[in-house]
Order: C-alpha cells, then structure tokens, then sequence
C-alpha cells in the first residue's frame, strides 16, 4: 500500500489557548513494501505523525492518503506499535498475542494455531503460557510485536518500538523484525532516535528539522537485502551512518 503526504501540517493549543505548529508542513510519497525510518531531534513531530498515518490524529492542513484514500480514521489493514509494549497483565502470552484476532471474531482454535505457529519466530516458543510479569523487556516487546504481526497488517506504523530496550536486546529485536518481514513484506514507517538501527533496517531514512517537523532530507539506503548485522562495519554502511548524523548534528547547531 502507498502512503502520500502531501502538505501535511499539524497544529496544538498550549494551555493560554495559544496556537502552536507541531509538524509540517511536510511532504513525501512511501511506495508500496518500501520501509522508511524518521528520525530527528527529540519533539520535532515524528510520532505525531505516526499518529495522523494511524488515523488517531487529524491533521490541521493538508492530507496524508493511502492509495489515494485519504486517512481521517483507524484504517484496515493498518497496525502501530508503540515504546510500551502495553501487554494485559492477565493474558499470558498466546492471549495477548492472539487478542487482535479474537477481537476480529476468529475461532478459539484457529486464532490459538496461527499463533503458536508464530512464536517459534519470536523466540517465544516456550513462554506460550507465561504472563507479562514474568517476561524481560525484551521478550515483552517480542509479544507486542508479535500482537501486530499476526494481524498480517499490509502498513506497519512503528513508534520507536525498540527505544527502551539495551542496545543488545534492541539490535536482536530489529533483525527479528527483518526476519519475520521476508515472509510478509509490509509497507513500514518506523520512528528511531538510533541512527545505526536506521540504516540498518530501512529503504530510506526521511530526517525531520526541529519543530515544526518538516524533511530536511531524504537519504537512499542501498545496501543489499537481507540485512545482516555484520553490514554495520562496512564502508557503506559507515558512510551512511555518517551522513545521517551530519544532517541531524547541522539541525541541533541551528
């Protein structure tokens, strides 16, 4: 699925009544399975915009559109996964991965097969019946994960999934999330403050000014697929790396 922003301009009112611009005006096209990383200084409107991609959040001004549709509501087909992997303490870990598709009315017994075929993939494949309280963060975050891939969503929103996890947990984690898209590409818009973890994962790596957000630059992420961890020595790699974190370092010295 294609997502288009197009001006897209966002705008809050401070606690005097005041306007004020939280994002855009911002333009850019994602193309269909493409996978795009935002990053930029902290409050520059990139989970804002998560938020209005999702549905959850109008824009003030222009519009953002899927396939031509423009978005002013949750959409099929759309899932998001946020920082806190906000599990119900009460579910183990089959129920709260399956709980989109008991909402959905899928049968006990097929929504129980689809994922306990999916937890072998998430390295969960032993704590189907542990509860959230008995989980790392790591592991939490897997179950989370695993809670939007099995609505096998076409448009993954992911807003800074990964960020409270320690850079090994994290690093595991985005390889599993690579792992688990070659076998169901998805359009993905990803929002990280981890400039390896950006070129890493995506296609291109979109980097937003200070509030309000706007894109500064759009940067092609060419390296050969499937990623692998080793990539982060090489050359390119590196060069990449380096050009994002000159782009952002020229914004916090404005």
């Amino acid at each position: 699925m294609k997502l288009s922003l197009r001006e897209l301009s966002v705008s809050f009112r401070d606690p005097d009544g005041r306007a004020f611009s939280a994002l855009g005006p911002i333009s850019f096209e994602v193309a269909a399975q493409q996978f795009v990383c935002l990053v930029g200084p902290t409050g520059c409107g990139k989970s804002t915009l998560i938020r209005v991609l999702a549905g959850l959040l109008p824009a003030t001004s222009g519009s953002a559109r899927c396939d031509g549709e423009l978005i002013s509501r949750p959409m099929d087909q759309f899932a998001i996964m946020f920082q806190d992997a906000n599990l119900m303490p009460w579910r183990t870990v089959l129920d709260n991965i399956a709980l989109p598709l008991e909402i959905d009315g899928v049968p006990r017994a097929s929504r129980y097969e689809t994922v306990r075929a999916l937890l072998p993939q998430l390295h969960l494949g032993n704590f189907e019946a542990s509860y959230p309280a008995e989980l790392s963060g790591g592991m939490a975050q897997r179950v989370a994960l695993g809670r939007v891939i099995v609505q096998a969503p076409r448009v993954l929103l992911l807003d800074e999934p990964f960020g409270a996890l320690d850079a090994l947990t994290r690093e595991k984690l985005s390889l599993d999330l690579l792992r688990l898209r070659q076998r169901n590409v998805q359009t993905i818009i990803m929002v990280t403050h981890d400039i390896s973890e950006a070129v890493l994962l995506a296609d291109r790596v979109l980097v937003m000014s200070r509030r309000p957000g706007t894109l500064v630059e759009d940067i092609a992420v060419e390296l050969p697929r499937p990623r692998r961890s080793h990539m982060i020595y090489l050359p390119e790699f590196l060069r990449l790396a380096k050009r994002v974190r000159e782009s952002i370092e020229t914004l916090n010295s404005l």
